[in-house]
């Protein structure tokens, strides 16, 4: 795997918000087969096609860049040594967010849920996320009536209050789009679980956020 491949995941410039390449689960199946072959280079398509969207799935729980960029490198790291061992009973996309989802709670857990967080220096890439903002904001017209700065510290502040397992649904679900089948999945949990505890984050958001979208 080339070392490039990886200083790219890292930097600090990828979008939040970009989507996966459009591609196929077929040709991801060929270029994982290749990567088994030893190809690194069909690896480095993996790493350049998942890195905007893993980059921004842990930054939105972690909500720290240094935080995601070690944590990034240790992803990719971690499947480009367990690759041979992927035997294709999930699609490699649900895989590899299995991974990124299960070490960055893991470093979570590790640094402590009630890891404080200055409002005044905290990093606000997530508030910066359009779609995070229309949907954890009831009234779209508050927007124009609020401060913009202030509403997205609240934001990552509220963010940051929730447990890692609802931050995660929430990320998942409000932040990168995913359906509630695809979350289970990645998860390992069933639907139902993951509806539960989205209703619950999302009442909390509101919560917390209550003076902002009256």
């Amino acid at each position: 795997m080339e070392e490039t491949s990886l200083s790219a995941a890292a930097s600090p410039e990828a979008s939040l918000t970009q989507p996966v390449p459009n591609s196929s689960s077929a040709e991801d199946r060929i270029l994982v087969e290749k990567a088994q072959a030893g190809d690194t280079r069909a690896f480095d398509d993996l790493v350049r096609k998942y890195t905007p969207k893993l980059y921004g799935l842990i930054y939105n729980m972690t909500s720290n860049r240094e935080d995601t960029a070690d944590l990034l490198q240790d992803v990719f790291a971690k499947a480009y040594r367990s690759i041979k061992r992927f035997m294709g009973k999930s699609s490699f996309y649900t895989w590899i967010y299995s991974i990124a989802v299960n070490m960055t709670l893991n470093f979570l857990k590790k640094r402590g849920r009630h890891h404080k967080v200055s409002l005044d220096d905290v990093d606000t890439g997530i508030e910066n996320d359009p779609e995070f903002i229309r949907v954890t904001t009831a009234n779209s017209g508050t927007l124009r009536e609020v401060n913009i700065h202030e509403l997205q510290k609240r934001l990552n502040a509220a963010m940051m209050r929730l447990s890692e397992d609802h931050r995660t649904v929430v990320t998942l679900y409000d932040v990168q789009g995913l359906q509630h089948a695809e979350i289970s999945r990645i998860l390992g949990v069933s639907e139902g679980t993951v509806r539960s505890r989205l209703f619950y984050a999302h009442r909390l958001l509101q919560t917390y956020l209550e003076d902002f979208v009256k």
